[in-house]
Formats: C-alpha cells, structure tokens, sequence
C-alpha cells in the first residue's frame, strides 16, 4: 500500500510529497550519477510521476540526451532522475525528510562501482555533536546542525 511521504531540498524552496509503494532503493554507480551528483554512488527510490507533487517547482537538468534531473538552482540539491519518456522517475533517498526507512536492493551501473566505498565497516566513527571545531562554526552562527 502507497504511504506518501515528504522531502525537500537543503534550502527548503522545494519540497515535495510522493505516494511511495515500498522502502525498496538502490544505489546508482553509474557515470552520469556520479558526475550529476559530485559521489561515488547516489541512492535512489522508484516512485510514479503522477504521485509526486512538487510544492516550489524543481529546476530542471538535461543530464544527457536520454535523461534529465530535478534539482534546486538556490542550493543544488540533487532531487531524482527521469527519463521524460516513462511515467515513472527516481527520487533521491537522502533528499526524503525520513530517508531511514529506504532499503537498498541492488546496485545500478556496476562497471564504475567504487568498491572500496562499499564497505566501509570498521573506518572510525566521528559524530559532528563530538567535532568541537564544527560545534563552535555552529555555535557561533547562532545555528545548530541539520538533522
């Protein structure tokens, strides 16, 4: 059963709320993505067009012949990926105010998969609350940060 959820962009000028049918995702490896996103790998969840509204409407990337992105012009969140030929697009998983409860399933564009990013189990942890120099940089802007 379809569960709609929300998500934005960094700076809050656009939001969206999209009716998703699953917590499925994946991770993409691909070229394009990585280059688009400026990652190794972005994470992205299948939702229906139809079922997206856009509250603050999405610029609009080509980023091939084939494809094109939504993303904001004022931060430059990535937001998804579409083919404009399909009723179907991409979100993107970390651009959901919950993005926790997204799993992923498979991989996509396994030929420029960083595999050294995969796993990355046993690298130190740091929590930004325990990095004083980033704490203060927060502190002295009168902020705290994102969650």
């Amino acid at each position: 059963m379809a569960e709609e959820r929300t998500g934005g962009c960094a700076c809050g000028r656009v939001r969206y709320r999209a009716k998703v049918e699953s917590d499925d995702a994946y991770l993409c490896h691909c070229r394009m993505c990585q280059r688009a996103t400026g990652a190794v790998s972005i994470a992205l969840t299948g939702v229906r067009k139809a079922d997206v509204a856009w509250e603050g409407e999405p610029d609009w990337y080509a980023s091939s012949p084939i494809a094109s992105r939504p993303f904001c012009s004022a931060c430059g969140t990535s937001l998804g990926f579409a083919y404009p030929d399909s009723e179907k697009m991409d979100l993107t998983v970390a651009s959901f105010d919950d993005p926790s409860r997204f799993r992923p399933k498979h991989h996509f564009g396994a030929e420029s998969l960083h595999r050294a990013f995969l796993n990355t189990e046993g690298l130190p942890e740091i929590r930004t609350e325990s990095y004083e120099p980033i704490m203060k940089k927060w502190a002295a802007a009168g902020a705290a940060p994102p969650r």
